[in-house]
Formats: structure tokens, C-alpha cells, sequence
């Protein structure tokens, strides 16, 4: 069955309202027709089974039939602060890692960037909102703007689990770090040079553990990749 998402503020008792570009594929590309079902969610959690009832140009009115909470959420909320990779890789990063359950993404400047931060948010944004679209889940994952290095670092110690990934990394394991009762997780990615060893030096100084994934080097987008699953098969979400 079709997903697709709306704002909280579009839903009432009895019926809902969908928007912007969804309209047009609804009606359009798939060339739904009143009567047909489809699954809308508010962003938040809540899936609602409607039933096309209006179209028009700019929105589409469908009644609601039932709703309920997403079943397609994992138990732990996991932020990924990725160093901005090369070009083009960020995008995959968010995708991929929307489809795997990744709830938030911060994109952060590090020593060894070769990309300069730039203003591509509002793409990312999109990227986001596709891939929860299409693998189902109950919310779109944030995107926010780059930071810094040192701001990543200070907002990941309020967490209460939080890991940077770590080539010279020989001892900690990640399963050794986060445990099924976490709720949630911070995890740090450096881009394709890898973090510089006195930014792991000063993410460790604020309590944030240093981790390996294994023995063997992985590229930016392959760690990406990994360890969201990885933290999920520890919470037991796989």
C-alpha cells in the first residue's frame, strides 16, 4: 500500500488533507482514483489507513479509516554526525541510513574535509523524505545544518550513549559501548581521510567513547552503512 506524509496540522476527527508534490504523484503519476486506500502518516509516529475522497489541484481530502501507531520505528532514536563527504556521498549517506532508521542527521565539518560546508540542507531534506517515503517509516528524519567539529562534540556528551568510529581504534568494540537499554545514540562518522588524532583525542576528553567496527578500513559511506544496523541488531530491532 502507497505511504505518503502529511503534517499533523492537515489531520481532523474524521478526515485529513494532503499537500505539495504528493498531490501531483497521487493523482497523476499513479492516477489514484476516489475510493482507493492508501497509508498517510503525520511525521510523528502515527500511521493513518485513509480512503480518497476529493482531488483537486492544490490537495486531496481523504477519509480516515483507521490509525495507529508505526510498527516500522526502531526502539532507539539514533543522530549520525557525518563528516561532509566528497560530493555526492552525503546524499546516499542519508538515504541509506533512512531506510535502515536513522532519526536524525548532522552533517559536520572536520579537519580533513575536502568539501567546504555549503547550503545544501534543503536538498538533503528532500533526500530524507524520500527514503522514509518509500522504506515506510513513521517519520522523516531530520537534516540540519553543517556544524562544527567542536560543537558536534560538545552536543554529542549530553547523550547518554555516544560513539565516534575510529580506524586507530584497536581495543573498544562498539557492542562493548551500547547495550539494549539504550534509548539514544550518538554516533560520529569521519569523512574519507579519516578523523585527525587529536579530534579523537578531544571527543574521548568529553566522554565520548572511541570505537572500532573492525579490523579492516571502511570507506565514509560503508561505516555509514554499518553501524546503524549494527546498533540495531544490539537493541534486538533486527
Amino acid at each position: 500500500m502507497p505511504k505518503f506524509f502529511t503534517d499533523k496540522k492537515n489531520i481532523f476527527d474524521n478526515y485529513l488533507r494532503i499537500v505539495g508534490e504528493d498531490v501531483m504523484h497521487i493523482s497523476k503519476v499513479l492516477r489514484m482514483k476516489c475510493g482507493e486506500i492508501i497509508t498517510v502518516c503525520d511525521g510523528e509516529g502515527t500511521d493513518y489507513e485513509v480512503s480518497l475522497k476529493e482531488f483537486s489541484k492544490d490537495y486531496i481530502i481523504a477519509d480516515i479509516l483507521s490509525s495507529a501507531k508505526s510498527l516500522s520505528e526502531p526502539s532507539v532514536y539514533i543522530t549520525l554526525y557525518q563528516a561532509l563527504p566528497k560530493q555526492g556521498k552525503m546524499e546516499s549517506i542519508i538515504q541509506k541510513n533512512t531506510e535502515l532508521g536513522v532519526s536524525e542527521f548532522v552533517p559536520v565539518y572536520t579537519k580533513r574535509c575536502v568539501v567546504k560546508p555549503s547550503d545544501k540542507t534543503a536538498r538533503w531534506q528532500k533526500v530524507a523524505e524520500s527514503a522514509a517515503k518509500q522504506s515506510g517509516r513513521g517519520i522523516i528524519p531530520v537534516v540540519r545544518d553543517v556544524i562544527s567539529f567542536n560543537d558536534a562534540i560538545s552536543e554529542m556528551a549530553d547523550f547518554d550513549t555516544k560513539v565516534i568510529l575510529y580506524e586507530g581504534e584497536k581495543i573498544t568494540k562498539i557492542k562493548e559501548v551500547v547495550n539494549e537499554g539504550c534509548k539514544k545514540i550518538a554516533v560520529m562518522v569521519g569523512p574519507e581521510g579519516g578523523f585527525e588524532q587529536e579530534e579523537v583525542v578531544k571527543a574521548v576528553s568529553k566522554g565520548i567513547a572511541s570505537v572500532t567496527l573492525g579490523t579492516r578500513i571502511l570507506r565514509t559511506e560503508t561505516a555509514a552503512a554499518a553501524v546503524t544496523p549494527v546498533i540495531l541488531f544490539i537493541q534486538g530491532d533486527v
